[in-house]
């Protein structure tokens, strides 16, 4: 079944479409979806290794229009629309209690969880709640998502053969490592929490 899902996200990733899915996945994850762009981008690049600096932007640009979406969540929406997203992850209280880090350091978180596993959109919404300025807020979310991203099809653009050898040899193993670091992140947030 693994094999089966693997090979379905390469021909995705292959698809005459898959930039349109993958701007639409970015864009979602940054404000509301809990899955990360990357588990389309990684095939992604790994399938066409000669666009993986479009791959990278367009992925880059919809995460960061959705961070704006998020922004919006918190700044005119947070209690029909952000709250929810906040009990999902179990972060409503935990985030009562950081609003005034954003005084501070808002900067600095947004860049941190754009360009870290942990989820995203928390923060974007977070943002919009605090009034941070979206000038700094747009600018830190562009160069922490651009960064991860970017990395990312640099990575596979200059290794794509040979790891994509390692994935499809370590295909089992590859994906309980992201789901421990997808779980992970969500424990990093109930921990904080």
């Amino acid at each position: 079944m693994l094999q089966r899902t693997y090979d379905w996200m390469m021909g995705l990733a292959a698809h005459k479409h898959a930039l349109f899915f993958l701007a639409i996945l970015s864009f979602a994850e940054s404000s509301f979806f809990p899955l990360p762009p990357d588990i389309l981008l990684l095939p992604m690049v790994l399938a066409a290794r000669d666009k993986a600096w479009k791959i990278a932007f367009i992925c880059t640009i919809s995460s960061v229009l959705g961070g704006i979406a998020g922004y919006g969540i918190g700044y005119g929406f947070f209690e029909t629309i952000g709250k929810a997203v906040l009990e999902f992850y179990n972060a409503v209280e935990k985030f009562e209690s950081v609003k005034e880090l954003y005084n501070e350091h808002g900067v600095l978180i947004v860049f941190s969880a754009g360009f870290s596993p942990i989820p995203y959109k928390l923060f974007t919404i977070a943002s919009g709640v605090t009034q941070m300025d979206i000038l700094p807020f747009t600018l830190a979310s562009l160069v922490g998502r651009g960064l991860r991203f970017f990395i990312i099809a640099a990575l596979l653009w200059k290794f794509g053969s040979p790891i994509r050898l390692f994935i499809e040899k370590h295909l089992g193993k590859l994906t309980l490592l992201f789901v421990i670091l997808l779980v992970g992140g969500f424990a990093l947030i109930k921990l904080w929490h």
